[in-house]
């Protein structure tokens, strides 16, 4: 069919079709995004999650969320296979020549149907509009074909990906721990394109990921920010807040975990702990006095509130035995303390025995002995008294 049009048309039409379609899509997902938004109510969970009180811990971790990983589950459920068969019809159509395009109607909603045909082309083009097939005998011909759907498809459906924006925007600022689920959610719509005509859905799905990991990743630096700031306002006493707030922290991001978010949540384990670590042992140095009993204390907290979770969560259960190791060391040396602080004068007897059989002649050995140990035994008769 396309050898009887006049290509010379072929480009003008397509504009003309791309700009008025993209209007119609671009109101409808601003509505639909809209009316999401409106009908969802939810009370917002604290924000300062490591700052918060042990006492305020629970009202905050009973607040549900999951209405607004649903509101941004539904919104790609409605629109992505939307924007794909909208692509789909549009490459045919237009009669773009690209071999191997999906008909319109294929699935497009995450799950992948026919699975073995989805296998075999999983590898071809998997990255955002790079690759084709290059073994169908007609690279040269179909590859300026496939640019130039691409940059139709951006004409088509540009300006959309800022409605999917909003919603991660509201769902961030509604409670930031549901980028997690946001994640997960994502990355299986992602997975589930792979037709040719999907290259721009591929990269708006991208954008969103992208999107959503930059706004999880700067809830993680304003915690970490929020524990710092704890070593300027917390005294060196008992059990630092943020210890057992991020158990909570822990317990409730694995509830959300869904795919590849694993690594997201791994990521976020690290620079919490990490910093948690550093923040206690420089508020130990404040007074080293008790600086032995508030590591302990900490430590042994820390092991405590996330025992269960160190169980299950293989990055959690390395900081488990970090923690371990460091409360071990600490209790060496505070024994090391108890023990030299109680039997110093002992030491000292010791050391003063030692000493005199390099300092003093031999005639005079027993009688510097002979004063030494009256005066351990002037010692040693205080305790039993």
């Amino acid at each position: 069919m396309q050898d009887n049009l006049d290509s010379n048309c072929m480009g003008p039409l397509r504009k003309s079709y791309c700009a008025s379609l993209n209007l119609l899509l671009h109101r409808e997902a601003r509505e639909f995004a809209n009316e999401l938004r409106a009908s969802t109510k939810i009370s917002k969970p604290p924000t300062n999650w490591l700052e918060a009180s042990t006492g305020g811990s629970q009202s905050g971790n009973s607040v549900d969320t999951s209405a607004v990983s649903d509101a941004y589950a539904k919104m790609l459920r409605i629109f992505v296979p939307l924007l794909v068969d909208e692509s789909s019809f549009f490459a045919h159509f237009m009669c773009f020549d690209i071999p191997g395009l999906l008909p319109q109607g294929d699935d497009a909603d995450g799950n992948e149907s026919g699975s073995e045909d989805d296998d075999d082309d999983a590898d071809d083009d998997d990255q955002g509009t790079k690759g084709i097939d290059d073994n169908d005998g007609k690279g040269g011909k179909t590859s300026p074909e496939l640019q130039a759907l691409n940059e139709s498809l951006q004409d088509l459906l540009d300006g959309i990906q800022e409605d999917f924006y909003v919603l991660v925007d509201w769902a961030y600022k509604i409670d930031p721990l549901r980028c997690v689920s946001l994640h997960g959610i994502t990355e299986r719509y992602l997975s589930g394109q792979k037709s040719d005509a999907a290259g721009f859905v591929r990269l708006l799905l991208g954008d969103l990921e992208s999107k959503i990991s930059m706004q999880f990743n700067r809830f993680v630096d304003e915690a970490c920010h929020q524990i710092e700031r704890s070593e300027r306002n917390t005294r060196q006493m008992g059990v630092l807040p943020y210890i057992p707030r991020f158990a909570t922290l822990a317990t409730r991001m694995e509830q959300y975990i869904q795919g590849q978010s694993r690594d997201l949540v791994d990521l976020a384990y690290t620079k919490f702990v990490s910093i948690m670590f550093v923040t206690l042992e420089k508020l130990a140095q404040t007074e080293p006095k008790y600086a032995e009993v508030f590591l302990l204390e900490n430590y042994a907290a820390f092991q405590n509130s996330l025992y269960d979770l160190a169980n299950v969560v293989q990055t959690l259960a390395k900081f488990y035995h970090q923690a371990s190791e460091a409360y071990e060391q600490a209790c060496q040396r505070h024994l090391s303390m108890i023990i030299y602080f109680q039997f110093e004068r002992l030491f000292m007897f010791a050391k003063k025995i030692e000493d005199l059989m390099f300092t003093i002649p031999p005639e005079e050995v027993n009688i510097m002995l002979m004063i030494v140990f009256c005066e351990f035994l002037i010692y040693a008769s205080s305790f039993i008294r």
